[in-house]
């Protein structure tokens, strides 16, 4: 009875504490940044103080997950506490794609709003836009983030080597000049700009053979899909990361007198890697390591933001990445070359793309000043349970359809309890299921090996297990050792998917 007591005054104590304080959150996205490519995760070859400091003002989780080792599955899954694979049409996104997020359910987003808060988004967002691929990118375009909860959104489309190369502010490509109407097409050529594949001499920066990089030239860089039009509209890559993090610094000061919830969703270490100046050859490991440097102080000046404004004691700030880390991913910028034995995974096994634990345990940390004690927590969470979670904290109820595969793992993230969810469905080159630290993944093919990324993609003819408590590394597999662990493993997800609804699933 003691023990039960001391639970629900934990829990009351907690709820009253965000009932009373009302905090900001702030949500900071990497791209493509891995489990080993920041100092406090146990990289030697790169330092990241600013990112450093803030896991050690808040808890450091060594097994938190997104849900999938590519971009637009896991950020579907983030905006909607539903696993991506489970909705056709979540794979990674061209430019022009339509708009994937429902706008008739309950977002991770929309939860703020209804609680009062005011909420943003800045960066990148690779979710669609519109309601149409074939869209006229010279007036507004809906529905996109506002439609989907945000109050004010400032965004680039897709990814940075994806046409349209322009930024959105809201509803509307900023910059437009009616006299230069912007055209995109992933289907054909459009207008007369120089191609990579045409024109490899205009290239700044040379497209890795067989990736697609090769098509229209946008700031001296070959992108995927052709553009024309939009001249004045178009970003200079050296520009966009500062540009982003000016206007997330701006919504943080229209907001400092009021709850505000921020998704800043940055670009960096995804390609084109093309740092501003004052890092460029700063980190010894090549464009991509200078990037990372950016991404590290743009992190400083937000945590310094806040203690100039004296709101960091009320603002909780969650960093994570969307994915594993790659190298090269279809660009010559020296991440292969001079990697110098940097491991962007560390301990892990292979890395974006991959159904090993290096394309989804990421980077994972929770900062709350004087609320959350400084820690270490090895509790599994995932992102797609920042919905239910933040459901529980906020107090706002999810309906019977929403968010079908999060959990409330809120005590976890604010370091009450170091136990997460218990199993976790995981979107590589192959499904796999975690349960108990055990781990199996589905038989699916043998392309074992990505020729074009150079990481192992996980995917085999045969079952395999392995025992992550004791094999991190995913060295050895125990299929064959443990059938009936297999077995159970397999039924578990099985089950799984035919419920559409993980909680009916494992009962939780």
């Amino acid at each position: 009875m003691k023990k039960y007591c001391i639970l629900f005054f934990l829990l009351f104590g907690t709820l009253f504490i965000w009932g009373q304080t009302k905090p900001n959150v702030i949500f900071i996205y990497a791209d493509d940044l891995g489990y080993g490519d920041l100092s406090c995760y146990g990289a030697t070859k790169i330092a990241t103080p600013h990112l450093d400091k803030l896991a050690k003002q808040g808890i450091r989780f060594t097994n938190g997950h997104t849900t999938s080792a590519t971009c637009t599955p896991s950020r579907y899954a983030l905006m909607t506490g539903s696993y991506p694979w489970r909705q056709q049409g979540t794979g990674i996104l061209p430019g022009d794609a339509a708009l994937i997020i429902p706008t008739d359910k309950t977002t991770l987003p929309y939860l703020f709003q209804k609680a009062g808060y005011k909420t943003g988004i800045v960066g990148k967002w690779h979710l669609g836009l519109g309601d149409a691929v074939e869209k006229n990118w010279n007036n507004d375009i809906m529905p996109g983030p506002n439609e989907v909860g945000f109050d004010y959104s400032f965004i680039f489309p897709a990814t940075a080597d994806r046409v349209p190369s322009v930024f959105l502010e809201n509803h509307r490509v900023l910059a437009l000049d009616s006299t230069d109407p912007i055209q995109v097409s992933y289907s054909k050529q459009v207008g007369n700009d120089p191609t990579g594949k045409d024109h490899p001499e205009l290239l700044k920066m040379k497209a890795s053979p067989g990736h697609g990089h090769d098509q229209t030239i946008v700031n001296g860089i070959g992108r995927i899909g052709y553009m024309s039009g939009g001249t004045k509209a178009r970003w200079t890559d050296e520009e966009v990361p500062l540009t982003f993090l000016k206007k997330a610094k701006d919504f943080i000061e229209e907001n400092k007198n009021k709850p505000f919830f921020l998704y800043y969703a940055l670009t960096e270490p995804h390609v084109p890697r093309m740092p501003s100046t004052i890092f460029k050859d700063k980190s010894g490991l090549g464009y991509r390591g200078d990037v990372i440097l950016q991404l590290d102080w743009a992190v400083g000046e937000i945590m310094k933001q806040l203690q100039l404004l004296g709101i960091s004691k009320n603002t909780m700030i969650i960093f994570s990445s969307d994915n594993g880390p790659v190298l090269d991913d279809g660009y010559q910028d020296e991440a292969v070359t001079r990697q110098n034995g940097h491991l962007p995974a560390g301990p892990l096994r292979g890395g974006k793309y991959s159904a090993f634990e290096g394309g989804t345990r990421v980077p994972w940390i929770v900062c709350w000043p004087g609320t959350i004690q400084p820690s270490v927590s090895d509790a599994l969470v995932c992102q797609v349970d920042l919905l239910a979670s933040f459901s529980k904290l906020l107090g706002q109820s999810l309906a019977a359809s929403d968010a079908p595969d999060s959990y409330d793992i809120s005590n976890a993230l604010l370091g009450k309890t170091k136990q997460g969810r218990c199993v976790l469905v995981q979107q590589g080159g192959a499904l796999s299921i975690v349960k108990d630290n055990w781990k199996y993944i589905v038989p699916n093919g043998n392309h074992s090996f990505d020729k074009l990324t150079g990481i192992e993609t996980g995917s085999a003819p045969v079952p395999q297990l392995y025992d992550l408590s004791k094999d991190i590394g995913e060295q050895v597999n125990l299929a064959e050792s443990y059938p009936e662990k297999v077995k159970e493993l397999s039924q578990l997800l099985q089950q799984i998917k035919e419920a559409g609804r993980s909680r009916v699933a494992i009962g939780r």
